[in-house]
């Protein structure tokens, strides 16, 4: 009897062991990947490639991933929304601030001056990520797989500047809409470009200052062609991991709730390097201790002022959400509602 039970239980596992692949055969079993810009090396190379060279492990599948970042592929970033609605790639590594001139509804997430330190910006993602989702899906046929800040996006300048009235005139790095509205209420010129041009403009004086996160600014080497460092914070540069919405629907219910679990693993990595890192990397540009994680510059440091922080406050409510509204509600009449019961109510603002 107890020989019986053993055969039978045996062959139950057996085949359960050889039906699971069979309900997974469906399962795509390869994935062209897009993935940051190559310079964002904390990124790519401490998580980004290692997750993508690690996820078929993770899935327990033999898929094929072919990952490469975006720059090595020619990609621009502000083609990336467009790139997934054709199934170009599956997947791809897309900077929602130049992504969202295709529809400013994106740009929402994470506009200029809005939330300003990661515990505030945390919230306004949470806060935004379904109605994001949806709109993802509904426009650009893709979903929504990861959410993540690069960090607070601070000033690097090659031309001396104590605060930021000394951008006035001054031709400054811009990768948003609300932060080129921004940029032009402080009397600067926004010069829109993607990340990987930033370094030969600040070089040639095509851009007098640039804004990025301290990690993306010291991996990139900014700190080369720029003199003077104002960390004074206008946003967290929201991100995302999105997938073609057909890719998505071909895996089974198993395998989509499996991707889901380990893209919220990547999402959470991204989180905490954004929170933990930035602080080494500010010290590192200024050459100030403890620098352990980058590379050691010798920048001057601008200290941040109480005015600036409210001349940054002011625009929110005066320029920003303003102009926002008015190329939002004109495609979607319904956005800046979406917004205030979103975003608005996660951060205490509201657009009138």
């Amino acid at each position: 009897m107890t020989i019986r039970l053993h055969v039978a239980t045996l062959a139950a596992s057996l085949a359960l062991l050889f039906a699971a692949p069979l309900a997974h055969a469906d399962d795509p079993t390869s994935m062209r990947v897009a993935g940051n810009f190559s310079s964002n090396k904390n990124h790519v190379d401490a998580i980004e490639r290692p997750f993508f060279v690690a996820l078929p492990k993770l899935l327990g599948t033999t898929m094929n991933v072919n990952y490469n970042p975006m720059d090595v592929l020619g990609v621009q970033a502000a083609d990336a929304l467009r790139l997934l609605r054709s199934g170009t790639f599956d997947v791809m590594s897309v900077q929602i601030g130049m992504a969202s001139r295709d529809d400013p509804f994106f740009e929402g997430i994470d506009l200029i001056g809005v939330s300003t330190n990661m515990a505030d910006l945390r919230k306004a993602v949470d806060a935004y990520r379904s109605a994001f989702d949806e709109r993802l899906q509904k426009r650009f046929n893709a979903k929504v797989m990861t959410l993540w800040p690069f960090g607070p996006q601070v000033f690097y300048c090659n031309k001396p500047v104590k605060s930021v009235d000394d951008l006035k005139g001054l031709k400054v790095r811009s990768f948003t809409p609300s932060m080129a509205a921004l940029i032009q209420s402080f009397g600067a010129t926004p010069v829109t470009m993607q990340f990987s041009e930033v370094y030969p403009s600040l070089q040639r004086g095509v851009a007098d200052c640039g804004v990025t996160s301290p990690t993306s600014g010291n991996s990139g080497k900014w700190p080369e062609v720029t003199t003077h460092f104002l960390p004074l914070s206008v946003s967290g540069s929201v991100q995302g991991h999105f997938m073609n919405l057909d890719y998505w629907n071909k895996f089974s219910p198993a395998a989509q709730k499996s991707l889901l679990a380990q893209f919220k693993k990547m999402e959470d990595e991204m989180w905490s390097l954004a929170e933990r890192a930035n602080g080494d990397a500010m010290n590192c540009n200024v050459g100030k201790e403890p620098c352990k994680d980058g590379t050691r510059f010798k920048m001057t440091l601008v200290p941040v002022t109480p005015a600036d922080e409210k001349k940054v406050k002011d625009a929110v409510t005066k320029v920003v959400l303003p102009i926002w509204k008015a190329s939002c509600n004109r495609i979607d009449p319904q956005c800046s509602d979406t917004w205030n019961s979103t975003v608005g109510k996660a951060r205490g603002l509201r657009i009138e």
